[in-house]
This record gives C-alpha cells, sequence and structure tokens, in this order.
C-alpha cells in the first residue's frame, strides 16, 4: 500500500487477511453452520463470477446468507468470464438470485474490460478495482502507484531479460569454434628463376592439440577449424617447414586471419662448391681463373672452386668458362661439397 495512504488512514503496510476461501478452506457440504459463521465473521464478500458461478445454487444461497445479514454493499463481484447481464444461460456471469434480492445495479471489476491493449494491464486494474472497493479509496489513489510500479517491473524484467539473452550470445560466442585461415607470405626477393614453393607444411600447436595441414602454393592457404573459441587473442606456436626456405618455428597471437612471413633459404641455390680436377694427371688444379655465371674467381691452393651468388641472380645451374679446357660447362645446384668439375 501507499505509505501516504497509510499515514492518512493509520494502516499498517501489509496484505489484507485473513482471506477466507470457501472452495478449499471448508468442508464438502451445504450451507453449514461453519460457512455460516464464517460469512458472520467476514467484513467484506467477494463472489468470483463466470457462468459456472452463476449457474452454482451453492454461491447463490452465500450471497442471499451475507446480504440477510445486511452487508449488501459489502458484495463486491469480480468477472473472470462470461458476460455481465447478457440475459444467456451460457454466458451470463451473474447469480440469478442477485436479481431476485433486487440488488442494487451492479457492473463488478471486470478482468476482459478494454480498456488497455495489453490484457495483462486490464486484469491489473480489475484487481485494484476490487482492492480500491474493499479498502474504500478512490480508485486513482492506489492505481497510479501500481501502474508506475508495474512499468518499472516490465522495464526491470525487459533489462534482466536482455541481460540474460547478452550473457547467452556471449557463452555462445565464447564457445563457438572457430576456423583460422593462414596465408604465406614472401619477404625476401622474389627470384621468378627459381622454383616457387610447394607443399610448404604448418603446425600450429595448441595446449592439448597440434594441427597439420600441408600448402601447396604461395598462392593458396589453409584453414584450421573447429578451434575452442577461448584460444582467439592467445599466444600460439607456429611451425614452418618447406624445402627452399627458411624453417620458421614462431609464436603469435591467434587471429581467425593469420599471415606466416617466410624467406627463402638463398644457400640452397647460391652456394657453388667444387673442385677442379684434371682428368689426364688425376690432380687438382689450383690458383686457376674460372667464371660461374657473370662472376669470375679462381680454385685455391687444393683446386677448390668456392663461390656465393646473390639470391637476385640465383639460377638452377650455372655456365662454366675457363682458359682451360673444361669436360663440364655446367654445374647444377643443389649440390654436395665433393662434386667435381673435370678439365680435360
Amino acid at each position: 500500500m501507499p505509505s501516504t495512504l497509510c499515514s492518512e488512514r493509520g494502516w499498517n503496510r501489509r496484505p489484507i487477511n485473513p482471506v477466507f476461501f470457501a472452495p478449499s478452506d471448508i468442508q464438502p457440504g451445504g450451507l453449514t453452520a461453519e460457512l455460516q459463521e464464517r460469512l458472520k465473521a467476514s467484513r467484506n464478500l467477494i463472489v468470483i463470477c463466470s457462468p459456472n458461478s452463476a449457474r452454482s445454487e451453492w454461491v447463490g444461497k452465500e450471497i442471499e446468507f451475507f446480504h440477510n445479514l445486511g452487508r449488501t454493499k459489502q458484495i463486491h463481484f469480480f468477472i473472470v468470464d462470461g458476460i455481465p447481464h447478457s440475459g444467456n444461460l451460457a454466458t451470463e456471469c451473474f447469480n440469478p438470485v442477485v436479481d431476485r434480492l433486487g440488488l442494487p445495479e451492479i457492473l463488478g471489476a471486470n478482468i476482459h474490460e478494454q480498456i488497455y491493449r495489453w490484457p495483462w494491464l486490464n486484469k491489473e486494474r480489475a484487481y485494484v478495482q476490487l482492492v480500491s472497493k474493499l479498502l474504500g479509496v478512490e480508485f486513482d489513489a492506489i492505481w497510479q502507484r501500481h501502474k508506475r510500479q508495474l512499468v518499472q517491473k516490465m522495464v526491470g524484467y525487459s533489462i534482466a531479460a536482455l541481460i540474460f539473452l547478452v550473457s547467452l550470445i556471449g557463452v555462445w560466442y565464447s564457445s563457438k569454434p572457430i576456423d583460422v585461415e593462414v596465408r604465406l607470405n614472401e619477404t625476401s626477393f622474389i627470384n621468378p628463376n627459381l622454383p616457387k614453393l610447394k607443399d610448404a607444411i604448418v603446425t600450429m600447436e595448441l595446449k592439448n592439440e597440434s594441427k597439420t595441414d600441408t600448402i601447396h602454393s604461395i598462392e593458396e592457404s589453409t584453414t584450421f577449424s573447429n578451434i575452442p573459441h577461448h584460444y582467439l587473442g592467445e599466444d600460439v606456436h607456429v611451425n614452418f617447414r618447406c624445402r627452399d626456405f627458411l624453417s620458421l618455428d614462431t609464436v603469435l597471437a591467434l587471429g581467425s586471419k593469420v599471415q606466416l612471413n617466410i624467406k627463402r633459404n638463398d644457400s640452397v641455390y647460391g652456394t657453388i662448391h667444387f673442385t677442379l680436377w684434371n682428368i689426364n694427371k688425376e690432380v687438382p688444379v689450383p690458383n686457376t681463373s674460372i667464371i660461374i655465371g657473370d662472376t669470375e674467381t679462381k680454385s685455391d691452393d687444393k683446386g677448390v672452386v668456392r663461390l656465393f651468388i646473390p639470391l637476385d641472380k640465383q639460377r638452377l645451374s650455372y655456365r662454366l668458362k675457363s682458359m682451360l679446357p673444361l669436360a663440364d660447362t655446367v654445374i647444377t645446384v643443389p649440390h654436395t661439397e665433393d662434386a667435381v668439375v673435370i678439365v680435360e
């Protein structure tokens, strides 16, 4: 109850009680002495009106008994079903005893009265109508406050529902597996004369598992599927292995797209190491000039030739030129350190 109304009336702010409910609070039978005593002790009689109660003999007897106690003005009608004064037994909600006793014109609080767009609010209005009649106060003295409380409750429920929905979405989103796309980016000089990347092995190490896949060309990518969402943003271990390229072993923050910067191993096709060998004398040829591709160098005192070709000038094979007659005019790479170039 509103505190100001309680102060004016000297009421305690507590629920209206006691309330006697005939269908459940009394033993089955007729209008017994117990029920009569209950009716005598009651300040108000609330009749729940519906076609069922309108056809009930016992409801009629209770109304008549309370009327004979001289408390007609304390009879209150609360309509939950049916149509008041319809005259049709199938729809009439007032018991015939109302007309027979000549009770004053009554309307009753009707939960189906269409005052507001929302049925639940019409039910609340009918409830407050009944309470205000029981207390003998103006309807608006309670209704306006009650309506504000209802609005506050609805706003509170809506906010709670929104928070709950956002929480559910958050839980769903945080537990939803993600797909991670891995692409390769070659950061070294791209020499078109050298073989392109082929069959690179990429491994991603998670806490409880590892995922491995093959990327067949620099233009392609691979996707690791069904990775738990909680790994997003966490550091993971990624390993890259591919022939002709430097291996990569790194830790990076996991995202839905991952780019690995890779470099070609310039020693694979750039390292030249062979021995000039005189086939006739079966001895190495020391301190002899030789041109490998476009670069001139010479063998050392043991006949060994060592040369490194920069990445931008590398080839799969190099032409050889020398003042001495060479049986081999081309050397291919990569080759082992015991490679031999024959001098005739």
